[in-house]
């Protein structure tokens, strides 16, 4: 009768420590360097809260993105992103890619062309 009691409990003591013995050892460096979290900021284009809404919700689609908020007045946006995932230049090609200027990186035409009139760089801030 011990026997039955004592097999299921060696069953799952020799399971876990299989487990266990197929993982990958990590440095402690790079388990510290995976959590970090870098806040980037960017000149936009951006004119409007259309402009913040199409933004924000781009580069929460990016990888790497913990969040992101565009300051429609001084038109700049700030990113907390996780750099073993992403790097200023993609977010920069993100925010372009969308149609709007980010620091000296121009919108791409195409996405340009297909903002709201009142996303326009032409237009003032407002």
């Amino acid at each position: 009768m011990k026997f039955l009691l004592v097999l299921p409990l060696f069953a799952l003591l020799n399971f876990s420590l299989s487990a266990q013995a197929q993982t990958k050892p990590t440095t402690p460096t790079a388990s510290a360097k995976a959590g970090d979290v870098v806040t980037a900021q960017f000149k936009t284009s951006a004119v409007c809260d259309m402009c913040k809404a199409r933004i924000e919700k781009s580069l929460a689609y990016e990888k790497g993105v913990q969040s992101a908020v565009l300051d429609v007045p001084s038109q700049v946006l700030t990113v907390n992103y996780r750099p073993d995932k992403t790097s200023p230049a993609a977010l920069r090609t993100a925010v372009q890619k969308t149609g709007y200027d980010a620091d000296d990186v121009t919108a791409d035409a195409r996405a340009y062309n297909r903002l709201p009139d009142c996303c326009k760089k032409t237009n003032a801030v407002h």
